[in-house]
């Protein structure tokens, strides 16, 4: 089988996000799958980066190292890897080794719109305009695109022009068994030193905008009238932390809504299984939310907003897990719902088997390589 070189962003334990951590995640079922799978990423040496991940440059170098690192790096690849088959998850790494690949097999996994993301990050138009101009030039060459759902695929063929017979849809994986772990929810809550008597709603999130936090610390008010020892725990760390903070104060919610900063990504099972209930709140460009799927693996049944890939990750184990918006009004309505009458949620059992099934990494690695063309009776036909 050809070898893969996998061009990265950043290493999740240094950068947490949804890419890095896919990313970490497809190498490693690559990787237990028996293909010969090499990785390059910007990142800063970490203990948890296996051997065949290699760092073309640090995270806080400037960007012409960083692109002169990506470009020598993925050169260096290819001298002693002629056959091969390139694949890329990060613009930016991608463009300053476009001409290198020559003939060879070239798939862009698609994680989002950067430019977008950045502008609703409220970034400097010129700096959007910039992205957004790398992204289309690096978008004309890929054989093939790999998209985490219908949503992005949508985005993908519209936005940037890319013809539809190009892109295949995959969704994220998760490494089911490590969620599914032993202890009894009120185990989970002691190890973490959670209140056992009280109703814990939890959110794995960056704490950026799109993902939807203001809206789901607003709603908390009206959720607390209705139950009133409600808890929400925000598990994750980012540029808003002190924002909603601050918002949280404002809105008198101290002992109601916990930011519980970073989790480590060994702790995250754990932190699942406490909860009673997972939300993800995104308000924009979710392509797939990777958090939804971790949760169920844990059997912890989770709501989402009808926002992007979200409704197509949980709505074929239970539609009634989409929300119907992702304004704080419509998740102060359907929390106290929920919360109320765990009965009509999927079960445990349930939950993992339909993480399983369905998102297992074992299950994803297998699709991934058949659009990569390593599949028995498959082939990935270059362009020149």
């Amino acid at each position: 089988m050809a070898a893969v070189l996998q061009i990265g962003m950043g290493w999740f334990s240094e950068e947490p996000g949804g890419l890095n951590r896919y990313y970490a995640g497809l190498l490693e079922a690559l990787r237990r799958g028996g293909t010969d799978v090499r990785g390059l990423v910007a990142a800063a040496p970490a203990p948890d980066m296996p051997t065949d991940v290699s760092r073309f440059a640090q995270r806080s170098d400037s960007l012409l190292a960083r692109l002169g690192g990506a470009r020598c790096g993925v050169a260096a690849f290819l001298r002693s890897h002629p056959d091969s088959v390139v694949a890329a998850h990060f613009a930016l790494y991608a463009f300053p080794a476009l001409d290198l690949l020559g003939e060879r097999p070239f798939v862009f996994h698609f994680h989002g719109p950067w430019a977008r993301e950045s502008h609703a990050e409220r970034e400097q138009a010129l700096t959007v305009g910039a992205k957004r101009a790398l992204e289309r030039w690096v978008y004309r060459r890929p054989d093939r695109f790999i998209v985490l759902s219908g949503a992005f695929r949508e985005l993908l063929v519209r936005d940037y022009r890319v013809p539809a017979d190009k892109v295949s849809i995959v969704p994220g994986g998760v490494d089911a068994a490590a969620f599914a772990v032993d202890e009894s929810r009120r185990t989970a809550r002691e190890r973490l030193r959670l209140p056992n008597d009280r109703p814990l709603v939890l959110t794995v999130r960056r704490l950026v905008r799109r993902v939807g936090l203001e809206n789901l610390i607003d709603a908390m008010a009206a959720v607390r009238a209705q139950v009133p020892e409600v808890l929400l725990v925000v598990a994750g760390r980012g540029a808003l932390a002190a924002e909603l903070e601050s918002r949280v104060r404002e809105r008198g919610l101290q002992d109601h809504v916990r930011l519980a900063g970073f989790v480590a990504d060994a702790e995250l099972p754990l932190w699942y299984r406490a909860a009673d209930l997972s939300v993800m709140p995104s308000v924009a460009l979710e392509g797939f939310g990777l958090a939804a799927i971790e949760s169920l693996a844990a059997g912890t049944p989770v709501l989402v907003t009808p926002v992007g890939g979200l409704p197509e990750a949980v709505a074929g184990l239970d539609p009634g897990l989409v929300m119907p918006g992702h304004d704080a009004m419509s998740l102060s309505r359907a929390l106290p719902a929920a919360l109320l009458n765990p009965q009509a949620l999927p079960g445990m059992t349930a939950c993992q088997r339909y993480a399983r099934e369905n998102f297992d990494w074992a299950v994803i690695a297998r699709e991934v390589l058949g659009v990569y063309g390593l599949a028995p009776g498959r082939a990935l036909k270059a362009v020149a």
